[in-house]
């Protein structure tokens, strides 16, 4: 098994829920947004893979972009929030996340466990 590739699929999964979950907190633009998410640690999404994914979710209107000029920067930015489907689709992604969690850590508390004694 590729750990890498292994890897990679994990991160595109939690990718979605990262972004959700970050402009929960507060309206970002594109790179402000993956700085914040790479600021969290363990999560590394790229240029590449974020502009994608943000056109996806404002298409399926689960977020908002605006165009905004800014002063400190040399040309306009795109900032994006959650639409009110946008807050649905992560308290539903949360809860999921939860049941995941806790099913992983049971399994491999009784894996480890097992191994170990």
């Amino acid at each position: 098994m590729d750990l890498n590739a292994w890897k990679a699929q994990l991160r595109k999964g939690a990718a979605e829920l990262a972004v959700l979950a970050t402009l929960e907190r507060q309206e970002s633009y594109g790179l402000e947004l993956l700085e914040r998410i790479h600021g969290a640690g363990g999560l590394a999404l790229s240029d590449g893979s974020i502009y994608p994914l943000l056109n996806r979710l404002q298409k399926d209107g689960k977020i908002r972009g605006r165009w905004v000029e800014d002063p400190d920067a040399t040309h306009p930015r795109k900032y994006y929030a959650l639409t009110d489907e946008g807050r649905e689709l992560l308290i539903e992604m949360l809860a999921e996340w939860a049941r995941f969690e806790a099913g992983m850590r049971q399994v491999l508390a009784e894996e480890v466990g097992r191994d170990h004694v």
